[in-house]
């Protein structure tokens, strides 16, 4: 496979008309999906700070430290920006075993069948 000589050595996020970046977060010891939030310019500063996840709340408008009354953290082991500059991958130690507001592992547990999406997975 070649390489594309025209990829640039440097990239900023490229924040949406809202100002966020959708941020993925990756168990970093099993690479399995945990779940897909928002980021704006804050809550990247404060989680390359802190190294843990903090993202940007839509529906309450703020700053959201992952875990922060669950106690759900996600431990910060490395953060990449895509090719296009406009999503985050973030390698996490899940800490508390949900990353889940529903107390499950991850947040993709519905699968199709037919024209509906089914619960697949119950709580861990």
């Amino acid at each position: 496979m070649m390489i594309d000589p025209n990829t640039p050595t440097t990239m900023s996020p490229r924040w949406n008309a809202d100002g966020l970046i959708p941020a993925i977060a990756q168990d970093a010891s099993t690479g399995e999906v945990l779940m897909m939030a928002w980021m704006n310019a804050e809550s990247l500063a404060l989680t390359l700070a802190e190294q843990r996840a903090v993202y940007w709340s839509r529906s309450r408008s703020e700053v959201w430290r992952k875990g922060e009354t669950s106690g759900n953290v996600q431990e910060l082991v490395g953060i990449s920006l895509d090719c296009d500059g406009d999503t985050l991958l973030l390698k996490v130690h899940q800490i508390g075993g949900a990353a889940c507001h529903t107390g499950r592992k991850h947040c993709f547990f519905y699968r199709p069948l037919g024209d509906s999406w089914i619960l697949e997975e119950e709580p861990s």
